[in-house]
């Protein structure tokens, strides 16, 4: 895969992972702003809930209530009333005067107070008591009913019964009045009301009783706040309602007096924040000309509940976002992993044809000779050609051993053959055997032994072979002269070996890829270090089975210290 691809790839799923946390985040506010609404929204319907049954205690708003609730009411008391129109007829009275009737004339009841009282509130001239017949006879039980209560009824049907029997003891008197001819004595006035006038009369009556109420409830309003509220039962009542909606957190109240003061109702840790930040309600909103006096209610810990309603929601969110972009990484790290396993690949592969290639190379020119019949027959130059073809061929077995042996490595597939071994000899005779190649160079090769007790439990045939590669690597990787050193001293019941040369180095990146399979740090174009970038993962997978570790310190042009750390006892 070409590096354009994979940083095409890169930005896609870039753009795809921080879009879907985008929408993630969006989706998550939204939830706590749907969720604060509806707290605000519960807590305010709380708070009207709990006005609304406080002005219930309140006379005169039962009366209000049902003027907003009743049509007919508010037409009769909001309509004008037009003037009463009055039916006046005159009649004629007739007597007979004699002496007879002036004796056994009988005085006429008087009308009570309390009678003489209602007619007055009802608006009827009280000149009509004096002729209570005329005003009895008239007066209908429909018309009765529709101008007086039923406590008024009582009171009218006591003075007809009065009337009525004043009447029966006149008439002995009438029956004598028959025969002689009446005479006309005088004229009465006689009022008639029509159906429409005393409809006029009662919705009159019903504004005077309203006028009446509004002014007690004027005179309520004007009381003072704390004076028509008992603040305890305020909040109690606020706080059985919002456990019903399902808050329960602990809240901050006051009220807000129309001094602009605020009157904390329990403990308030700041007013301020209370007056700003809270939810508000105006007390007795339907008080006539009433103090305007306000509810206020905090929630410290509003955000907590409002995240405990969406927390299941939140946490799976971060979590999907979080194994996403996990997943993003690991497949970036996979794909340039698999990219630079492909160049090692491509390396091993170009290394392993170079490595095999000379020795192939000088196989088949020595057979040529060979064939030669001028120098088949010259015994020296074939014994020469033919320990030529043993040598490449040996080192072709030495180079396929290798790969094999990298194979076996890979899948565990040995085993240590654990015995006593010194130490100190061991490293002597590393040294003695890599010291002929450094000095063909032109360098030296020095080693420091610090061990007061230099035996060891390991297999000497692979700690051999993993010293004479970190030296081998020290001197390929040394241009000219190279100069090696190696120190070996003890701690504990640990054992250390440092092998330092002052070669090419390496750089940080090359340092954490110098122990896997096939990679070798780069040299350029020149193909003048030979090998196939086994023999560093060798040393790494043989001290891992001694329980052994090595260490790395490296710069650029500077050389490298390779710091190997051995358990004594296996």
């Amino acid at each position: 895969m070409s590096k354009g691809n994979i940083t095409l790839i890169v930005v896609l799923m870039s753009l795809a992972s921080f879009g879907l946390m985008g929408f993630q985040y969006y989706w998550v506010r939204n939830a706590v702003r749907i969720n604060q609404e509806r707290f605000d929204q519960n807590v305010l319907q709380v708070l009207s809930n709990t006005i609304n049954e406080l002005e219930k205690g309140e006379t005169s708003d039962v009366l209000l209530n049902q003027l907003i609730q009743d049509s007919a009411l508010q037409e009769t008391i909001f309509k004008k009333i037009d003037p009463i129109e009055l039916q006046i007829q005159t009649s004629p009275r007739y007597s007979r005067p004699s002496v007879v009737d002036t004796m056994l004339s009988l005085p006429a009841p008087q009308v009570s107070e309390t009678f003489r009282r209602m007619l007055l509130s009802r608006g009827v001239d009280i000149s009509v008591v004096s002729e209570l017949e005329n005003f009895f006879t008239y007066l209908t039980p429909e018309i009765a009913s529709r101008m007086f209560t039923p406590d008024e009824m009582q009171i009218l049907l006591q003075e007809k019964e009065r009337q009525l029997d004043f009447l029966s003891k006149s008439q002995g008197f009438l029956r004598q009045r028959r025969q002689n001819k009446p005479i006309i004595s005088s004229f009465e006035t006689e009022i008639i009301l029509s159906d429409d006038a005393i409809d006029k009369i009662v919705k009159t009556n019903i504004k005077i009783d309203l006028i009446n109420q509004a002014i007690a409830e004027w005179a309520e309003g004007q009381r003072a706040i704390l004076d028509r509220l008992d603040t305890g039962k305020v909040r109690l009542m606020l706080k059985q309602r919002l456990v019903e909606k399902g808050i329960s957190e602990d809240f901050e109240l006051a009220l807000l007096n129309d001094k602009a003061e605020m009157v904390p109702i329990g403990q308030v840790a700041d007013p301020l924040r209370l007056k700003n930040h809270g939810v508000q309600a105006k007390l007795f909103p339907n008080d006539i000309l009433g103090k305007d006096n306000f509810l206020f209610i905090f929630f410290p810990e509003k955000n907590n509940h409002v995240i405990r309603q969406v927390w299941l929601p939140i946490f799976s969110s971060v979590v999907f976002i979080f194994v996403i972009i996990f997943c993003f990484i690991y497949a970036i790290k996979v794909i340039i992993r698999q990219k630079e396993l492909s160049k090692i690949k491509n390396d091993f592969i170009n290394n392993m044809t170079h490595e095999f290639k000379t020795p192939l190379a000088t196989v088949s020119l020595a057979v040529e000779a060979l064939q030669d019949p001028e120098l088949s027959n010259h015994d020296k130059f074939r014994t020469r050609y033919l320990g030529i073809i043993k040598d490449e061929n040996k080192r072709l077995v030495t180079q396929v051993e290798k790969v094999l042996q990298a194979a076996a490595l890979e899948k565990k597939d040995f085993q240590l053959k654990i015995e006593t071994i010194n130490l100190a000899d061991l490293l002597e005779s590393n040294v003695d055997q890599i010291s002929l190649q450094v000095e063909k160079r032109g360098g030296k090769i020095n080693f420091v032994n610090k061990l007061r007790d230099p035996e060891i439990e390991g297999d000497a045939f692979h700690l051999t072979h993993l010293i004479n590669n970190l030296l081998d690597n020290a001197n390929k990787y040394s241009k000219e002269n190279p100069v090696i050193r190696v120190e070996a001293w003890e701690e504990a019941d640990r054992v250390f070996i440092c092998i330092e040369d002052k070669g090419i180095g390496m750089s940080k990146d090359a340092q954490k890829k110098i122990f896997d399979k096939f990679y070798r740090v780069p040299t350029g174009n020149v193909h003048d270090v030979k090998g196939f970038g086994l023999g560093l993962s060798y040393v790494k997978t043989m001290l891992e089975a001694h329980k052994g570790e090595i260490q790395v310190q490296s710069e650029t042009g500077k050389g490298s210290i390779f710091t190997i750390n051995l358990p004594k006892k296996q």
